[in-house]
């Protein structure tokens, strides 16, 4: 009688094991799913990706290059001369730039004679290749930032079209991971006005 009731027990309770072998499955799954979703929005709320579409950072950046953004960096800070942003274009904000910033808020920007001026002081940029052929000046208001491409006679930027809005900036671009070729940190120069 005992031996009966062990087989009984014994089959009655494989379904139950095998039930809980794939609810165990979909729970793992699930918690696999959810972390991962958790780690995409986690990164992409610190990383922004952008890929360089055109020549107006040559030599600095070439054109199909892709680059991480740090979102955060401005977070505490303000962007500085140099540095090498994201921003939504404020004429399609759906669109974004890389550019270089050139002038801050309260700025004299001047261009001349293939130079460029701040508050009457040239600027020291070690970067570019080629001079500038076009002239202008422009004072930066509160709140924005002047920006130009390192490839100057040939970029879109604020020379063309104006200043950039502080809240427009996405981030500073931190590194170029494709193609590997070109793999590597992106160079931000602290740029210093001459001195007399």
């Amino acid at each position: 009688m005992s031996t009966y009731q062990t087989e009984i027990e014994a089959e009655s309770s494989e379904p139950k094991k095998q039930k809980s072998g794939f609810l165990s499955f979909i729970k793992d799954v699930l918690e696999t799913l959810i972390l991962a979703v958790l780690l995409f929005v986690g990164v992409n709320t610190v990383v922004a990706r952008i890929r360089v579409d055109g020549e107006s950072m040559e030599p600095t950046m070439a054109s199909g290059e892709y680059v991480m953004v740090n979102r955060l960096s401005y977070r505490f800070g303000t962007p500085q001369r140099g540095d090498i942003i994201v921003f939504h274009f404020p004429r399609d904000p759906k669109e974004e730039y890389i550019k270089r910033v050139i002038g801050l808020p309260g700025d004299e920007v001047e261009v001349r004679n293939g130079q460029v001026y701040i508050n009457g002081q040239p600027l020291s940029e070690p970067y570019l290749k080629v001079k500038m052929d076009y002239i202008g000046s422009w004072r930066i208001p509160a709140g924005q930032l002047f920006v130009l491409g390192d490839n100057r006679n040939n970029s879109s930027d604020s020379h063309d079209w104006g200043t950039v809005p502080m809240d427009y900036v996405v981030g500073k671009a931190a590194l170029v991971y494709w193609p590997p070729t070109d793999w590597g940190i992106v160079g931000h120069v602290a740029l210093a006005t001459a001195v007399h």
